[in-house]
């Protein structure tokens, strides 16, 4: 691979890990175990390689596809998911980049790529928070299954077409830092009034 495709594919990882991590550890592991890329792997991607990792991801990968779809189960597993997605995300990222240019580039690319990996997953996070608020589920399918499509989609395009990916990379980081307001804005408006709810009738209740 070349360096731009480098570059492209390390945010390319970031990026995804913030919707769904475990698809791209899988999809890593079994780019390595085939040789799908010719690309000098570090041995920390050699890992995912391994048929039990590959194993326990694809299992991670078949739960996450039904908990991504439960309304409320979703919110749970993205505040849980915070914690791993994010480093998992900037260790990605420092990966590739350390295969090709050395540690000073790679971490670099960890800075960036958990940047990258945290404004994806506040975004999904938030999104799906304000989604759960309708009581119908058709919705969260609906942006569940966008997800998948966009995950894949997005890696391919970092692949075939880097500049391309990197130019819709710029268009979703601005968009982000323009949308993460008014998520969080609307998401403690939410809580705020369940608060009160719940206030309301404690008050009753004593009374």
């Amino acid at each position: 691979m070349d360096q731009l495709t480098n570059l492209a594919l390390a945010l390319a990882l970031a990026w995804a890990s913030g919707i769904r991590l475990y698809v791209v550890l899988f999809l890593v592991g079994l780019a390595g175990y085939f040789h799908w890329f010719d690309w000098n792997a570090p041995k920390s991607f050699e890992l995912l390689s391994h048929p039990l990792v590959l194993g326990t991801t694809g299992f991670l990968v078949f739960i996450e596809f039904f908990a991504d779809k439960i309304p409320a189960v979703d919110s749970m597993w993205d505040a849980v998911h915070t914690f791993i997605r994010i480093p998992a995300g900037a260790l990605l990222a420092a990966g590739v980049i350390n295969a090709v240019d050395g540690p000073a580039w790679a971490l670099a690319a960890a800075l960036l790529g958990g940047t990258i990996t945290a404004g994806t997953h506040f975004m999904k996070a938030g999104g799906r928070a304000a989604i759960n608020t309708s009581p119908e589920p058709v919705t969260n399918w609906t942006a569940s299954a966008a997800e998948d499509a966009a995950v894949l989609g997005g890696l391919w395009l970092a692949i075939q077409h880097p500049i391309v990916f990197l130019v819709l990379l710029l268009l979703f980081v601005l968009l982000t830092i323009w949308l993460l307001p008014k998520l969080y804005r609307f998401i403690r408006a939410i809580f705020a009034r369940i608060a009160t709810l719940f206030s309301s009738r404690h008050a009753a209740d004593a009374g």
